[in-house]
């Protein structure tokens, strides 16, 4: 099957989609949409503004205007250094962006026709670019080389007009496009650049003069003094009294990077300040590298350039692949910074012209930028940035649903650290596929399997006999994830096999799986690749180890940079010396009032937090980071681990305080607001800890929870809990287990009335939850004791670990079995498994099973506050409603679940009525919340008990009340 594959400006985010009905059989390159040639002339400096626009069209009778809402519209601004221009509206914001862009194109005069020229016409344009640049019409032009042009005309001595051909390489854009024409190499090489530059100002003669010894050029015929005094004017008033802030980066490992201020005052150049401070005699002797991080950003790398005579002087692929060894030792952090060699001492600053004005721009640079940059190189620590919480947040180890997610999508995190390893942006292949409904299909409504226990044969199409056949097919979407190098060689590939039914769920789900693995090459650096290959594999990740090595260790796309990926690796990990990683914080002491609201998995958990860096016996304590107002998703992983299993214990309106081992320094450092007080503290004899105050301010049930409160008084988990209770009554049931008890809200709702029950018994899989139900559980029942008579209280309580479907003959026989809202969260087929397990062999007297009607959906849905519905751009889905929770595997309508229900009844000698809370039978769509009461007839009953005793105990005990050992102990 070949897929058609669309180019990614035209596409909504860049999402290249290919689809299962594509038929065409060759790729041609598509021409480059109206923003594309906008990115290519202005890059990030243009600047897309999109508003919506309600569409009101008029009806009625002619002459009397009627005005009606429609759909919405889109109308985008498109901000450019020379021009804004305004698009028409229309219903999509991408063709209100390309429009905007087409008519700036138009205004501007942009030829739209594809720049392919011959070598020999390669080199004829750049001798003209390079005449045009020394002309006096470009130096008043609004170009960011410009102003090196005109800052060129302060300098002193026979310097004075000289600017450095590296900044003539990286500041024209026009020179680097012209030079891959001349070398394709020259694309990724600076110094290659330089080079042909050089070479075509040996042939300009007219206009051109290339100074001897220096890297740096001049224009031949002295400026007008009518040009050159407005010119100096101007400069001299920018530069009275100007200190920057930079940041010097040792070539030494053994030096420590430290800050500095630069006078930009002391000349007419800003760039000879820099090379006095790197220890080179003038502008044209220092290498600027490229943009670190965000494209509009001046933040550079600036070090010693290699003297002239070690330059190319030859324009051949072979020659252009020869490395040049310079004087001087690597410096490998700054290496690893840029992704290119530098040798000797470096400064990072953020200085220098941009389009935006024609003044010098200039910013500080602290030590807690320098980390901040080190810290992005990682997935975990840009996903910590975006959150502002470096100290508190962790990148996810799932991707849920977008409302509760928090912080930069996994798209863009993946997008930005690919820009900070300098290689290609990843591109992502969407499929549309048709999926049968017996896979697994995450947040999509599947048909139901019917059972049918008469039938003797399986169907062409069917499936186990014991769900029966499958009932429709679904389709769904798998995401593949290719990042390359700057010359297009595959790095790295993902192709997840699991499908899903959104669009954006496949998307983020893949950059996940990427993002995790990176991390972990990224933040483990003693693990042996052999493990990362293995774990790459399980993720559905395929390298390019050649590649790989060279990018994402030294991320020179040319050349390898000298680095090896243990050092690459450690240079992250450099100055963390203290164990991370403790499975418990030292000591937790929570105070406030016990308001009894506590967070749940999938619920939302606001906190307030602070965090400080203190030594033994707290004698010194340093701030680090707060956070007045910092929203989780609980249980996701998405904070640390001790923050995590400390809001655990809390209760809303609680504070607690508690130390921990420290997280790795670069992590520290980055937060910190006085990096050298940090660092001091660091490296002191003492042993340092980190500090947190937490305070839990509110939880948020899960979408599911408030969109059933927004409909339902009581709530229809309290409905459901006083349905069980009416039935514990009806039957004057003494014991109760309920599968599926989560934190046990069943179990603690029970102890509110007066009931017959004695014993009481939860089951689970999840260890979290049945800490939180025995540490809830056990506080009520003693209350109770201490309160009421010991005839009324219940007399024993036990919770367990293990799966539902598994049987265990100590929960042989109940009174009652309860499973409310659990079942949906299996898969279909463990669901079946369930029903076989708890009716042939537990064989409670009666079997509570509630699950939500999906067709009562959109009546709840039609109520979620507008602040809970997904993003309006994101493309409509074949299914009419939502599932109510992210974690449920599937939702029943009322048929699908009645034939579960009844086949199940009768292959296990059990009648079963159908009843519901929220909502009524008698009107659509029914039930919110459908249940099944099965009973057990009880012929023949216990003939089988003896074989079901041999299975003997599954799970395993977590905690256990009773009451006769409580009152034996008072005794």
């Amino acid at each position: 099957m070949i897929a058609d594959k669309i180019s990614p400006p035209t596409l909504t985010a860049g999402v290249m989609m290919e689809t299962v009905k594509s038929t065409c059989n060759s790729a041609k390159r598509s021409p480059m949409t109206p923003k594309a040639i906008i990115h290519q002339r202005f890059g990030d400096k243009a600047n897309y503004e999109v508003e919506e626009v309600q569409d009101l069209t008029q009806k009625g009778c002619p002459g009397l205007a009627v005005r009606q809402k429609g759909p919405c519209l889109y109308r985008c601004t498109l901000l450019l250094p020379e021009i804004v221009v305004v698009s028409d509206t229309f219903k999509k914001k991408k063709d209100a962006e390309q429009s905007a862009a087409e008519i700036a194109i138009e205004k501007l005069g942009i030829h739209q026709k594809e720049y392919n020229p011959t070598i020999l016409e390669a080199w004829d344009d750049l001798t003209e670019r390079l005449a045009f640049l020394f002309s006096i019409e470009f130096l008043s032009s609004p170009h960011p080389l410009s102003g090196h042009f005109r800052a060129a005309l302060r300098r002193e001595s026979h310097f004075n007009g000289c600017v450095p051909v590296s900044v003539i390489a990286l500041y024209d854009t026009r020179i680097g496009n012209i030079c891959k024409h001349i070398n394709s190499g020259a694309e990724s090489s600076s110094l290659l650049v330089m080079s042909l530059v050089l070479e075509a100002a040996a042939k300009q003669t007219d206009m051109v003069l290339s100074v001897e010894e220096q890297l740096s050029l001049k224009r031949r015929n002295p400026y007008p003094p009518a040009i050159i005094q407005p010119s100096i004017d101007h400069e001299s008033s920018l530069c009275n009294g100007s200190t920057i802030e930079v940041v010097r980066i040792p070539s030494s490992r053994d030096k420590d990077v430290q800050m500095l201020k630069l006078n930009i005052a002391v000349t007419g150049y800003y760039l000879d300040v820099i090379a006095q401070e790197l220890g080179v005699c003038e502008a044209s002797n220092v290498l600027i590298s490229r943009t670190i991080g965000k494209a509009s950003s001046e933040l550079r790398i600036y070090s010693p350039a290699p003297p002239k005579r070690h330059l190319w002087y030859h324009s051949s692929e072979r020659d252009a692949k020869h490395h040049i060894h310079l004087e001087g030792s690597l410096n490998e952090r700054a290496s690893y910074f840029i992704g290119q060699f530098v040798y000797g001492d470096a400064i990072l600053a953020s200085i220098g012209y941009t389009w935006k004005s024609t003044d010098l721009f200039h910013e500080a640079v602290s030590l807690r930028t320098y980390y901040r940059i080190l810290v992005n190189k990682m997935p975990n620590g840009a996903y910590k940035i975006s959150r502002d919480a470096l100290l508190a947040a962790k990148l996810p180890l799932a991707f849920t649903t977008r409302s509760n997610w928090r912080g930069s999508l996994p798209r863009d995190v993946l997008c930005s650290i690919c820009r900070f390893h300098h290689v290609s942006e990843p591109v992502f292949s969407v499929q549309l596929i048709s999926l049968d409904s017996s896979q697994d299909l995450p947040g999509s409504h599947k048909k139901m399997k019917v059972m049918e226990t008469d039938r003797e044969e399986e169907s062409e199409a069917g499936v186990a006999a014991s769900c029966g056949d499958l009932v429709g097919s679904t389709e769904a979407f798998t995401c593949e994830v290719k990042i390359c190098t700057k010359n297009q060689e595959l790095i790295l590939q993902c192709s997840p096999r699991k499908a899903y039914r959104k669009q954006i769920d496949a998307i983020q789900s893949a950059a996940l799986k990427v993002l995790s693995w990176l991390d972990i090459f990224l933040e483990k650096p003693d693990t042996p690749f052999e493990k990362l290959n293995a774990i790459a594999e399980k993720l559905d990740i395929h390298l390019s180890l050649r590649y790989f090595s060279n990018e994402f260790a030294s991320s020179d796309s040319d050349h390898k940079c000298g680095i090896t990926i243990a050092q690459a690796r450690k240079l992250i990990n450099y100055s963390c010396s203290s164990d991370v990683g403790k499975d418990e914080p030292y000591f937790v002491v929570v105070g406030g009032q016990n308001s009894g609201v506590t967070p749940s998995n999938g619920s939302l958990a606001s906190v307030c937090y602070s965090v400080s860096l203190v030594t033994d016996g707290d004698s010194l304590k340093e701030h680090l980071e707060s956070c007045e107002e910092f929203e989780f998703e609980f249980g996701n992983e998405a904070v640390l681990p001790d923050l995590e299993a400390a809001v655990a214990q809390m209760a809303v309106g609680q504070s607690s305080n508690f130390q921990t081992e420290l997280v790795p320094c670069e992590f520290i450092l980055a937060a910190a607001g006085d990096s050298a007080v940090t660092l001091s503290l660091l490296s002191s004899a003492r042993s340092c800890k980190l500090e947190y105050n937490v305070t839990l301010l509110r939880v948020t049930e899960p979408l599911e929870e408030r969109m059933e409160q927004a409909l339902f008084s009581p709530p229809l988990s309290k409905q459901r809990v006083e349905f069980a209770v009416q039935h514990i009554k009806n039957v004057s049931a003494s014991s109760l287990v309920d599968f599926g008890c989560g934190s046990g809200s069943l179990l603690d709702s029970l102890l509110l009335y007066p009931t017959s029950l004695e014993k009481i018994v939860g089951v689970d899989i999840s260890q979290r939850s049945l800490a939180r139900a025995a540490r809830s559980l056990h506080t009520k029942l003693n209350s109770l004791l201490d309160a009421k008579d010991t005839s009324s209280v219940i007399k024993s309580a036990v919770l367990y670990d293990g799966s539902i479907t598994a049987y265990d003959s100590r929960l042989h026989g109940f009174d009652i079995a309860t499973c409310l809202e659990v079942i949906e969260h299996m898969e279909e087929k463990d669901a079946c498994l369930f029903g076989d397990v708890v009716l042939s062999s537990f064989c409670p007297k009666i079997l509570i099973v509630s699950t939500p009607n999906y067709e009562y959906n959109v009546i709840l849905q039609g109520s979620t506050p507008q602040s809970q519905e997904e993003d309006p751009d994101e493309e409509k889905q074949a299914q009419s409603c939502k599932f109510r929770n992210h974690d449920h595997k599937f939702e029943w309508t009322r048929s699908q679940f009645n034939q579960w229900a009844s086949d199940l009844a009768a292959k296990h000698n059990y009648s079963v009525a159908f009843s519901g809370v929220g909502g009524s039978a008698d009107t659509e769509p029914g039930f919110a919340s459908q249940i099944a009461i099965f009973k057990r007839y009880d012929d023949d009953y216990d003939h089988d008990l003896e074989a079901q005793m041999e299975f003997g105990h599954q799970y395993a005990d977590v905690w256990e009340w009773n009451i006769e050992d409580l009152l034996s102990k008072k005794e």
